[in-house]
């Protein structure tokens, strides 16, 4: 049987990070800064590892690698010719600002990279008062323009910088420049990919005592350099059932992003999770706690737990408070 099981994350210690994932989320992870949790991914540079049932102990990688019909049908269950996991989902707690990046297309990466491209998500879990974040160019550019203003480090005054507020989303797509910045708590859908353009890092220093590189000559071979118009949070359509709450996020050709608000501690009803045939799912609680049933089944879950919901699992129910995020292809 097709059954759910728990994810442990590969963690990432970077100099933006900080402690919220460990105080927050409870990861109970021996770094002192962490500043990324791999929730879900096969990506080599950091894989998930089966944390319950009865493959505790491979890697989701592995797993897959065996049981490629938990995936799905989807098309983009199969990635350059083979069963692998196309998205990817992370926890990211920016203490500090990162840096000013761009991410290649498909088409690109594949051919100079070797790699998926990166189009992503972000799910803001919590912001700071005044948090902000860059999301495109206020005006078109021209790479002149772009390389005269990273050289005498005027570049922010050609970027849209936005507030963020908890339960706000954006979309980003490849090509555009954009930095998550200091004080905000993200949950981040992208695809299976690690390549960043690195164009402005605040001249930082990394643990080596040297400045972190750049990769100037890459961003202009694939940065849009049209202005971006300032994200409006769209109105919030909640669709309720006994028991629950959902509303989409996001769907666009990489990945679909639903919010699940569960509540059924009052009327102890257990609300039903459906999955098809077409795509795995994983489930990421963002808060509060519950527990997922099955036929003979039961795994509970609290506040930064990841949950594998194979293609085609056995009949599941969610019972619980808690507030879920839902990702499938």
């Amino acid at each position: 049987m097709n059954v759910p099981f728990m994810l442990a994350p590969a963690a990432k210690s970077y100099l933006w990070g900080g402690s919220r994932l460990n105080d927050d989320f409870g990861k109970n992870i021996n770094l002192a800064t962490i500043a990324e949790t791999w929730e879900c991914s096969t990506h080599p540079c950091g894989q998930s590892t089966v944390a319950s049932g009865e493959f505790t102990g491979m890697t989701l990688g592995e797993l897959l690698s065996l049981h490629p019909e938990f995936l799905g049908t989807h098309p983009l269950s199969i990635t350059r010719g083979r069963a692998e996991l196309p998205i990817l989902i992370k926890l990211i707690d920016a203490k500090y600002d990162l840096s000013v990046q761009v991410h290649p297309d498909d088409e690109y990466a594949l051919r100079h990279e070797g790699s998926l491209g990166k189009t992503e998500m972000w799910y803001v879990l919590d912001a700071r008062k005044g948090a902000s974040l860059v999301y495109g160019f206020n005006q078109d550019m021209t790479e002149q323009r772009i390389r005269n203003a990273l050289a005498d480090e005027t570049i922010g005054n050609y970027l849209n910088c936005i507030p963020v507020h908890k339960n706000d989303v954006f979309y980003i797509e490849a090509g555009m420049i954009h930095a998550i910045g200091a004080g905000a708590l993200i949950a981040e859908i992208q695809e299976s990919s690690d390549i960043t353009y690195r164009l402005y890092d605040y001249g930082r220093v990394g643990s080596d005592g040297k400045t972190r590189p750049l990769h100037i000559d890459q961003a202009m071979n694939v940065i849009n350099l049209r202005s971006s118009d300032v994200p409006r949070q769209p109105m919030r359509v909640l669709r309720y059932k006994n028991g629950a709450a959902s509303e989409l996020l996001n769907r666009c050709k990489y990945f679909q992003v639903e919010r699940l608000l569960l509540n059924t501690e009052i009327n102890r009803s257990l609300t039903d999770f459906r999955t098809g045939r077409n795509s795995f799912h994983a489930l990421l609680c963002v808060d509060g706690c519950g527990v997922l049933y099955g036929d003979g089944f039961t795994l509970p879950f609290f506040k930064g737990d990841c949950i594998f919901v194979p293609s085609e699992s056995i009949p599941l129910k969610l019972h619980g408070k808690s507030q879920l995020l839902n990702v499938s292809c």
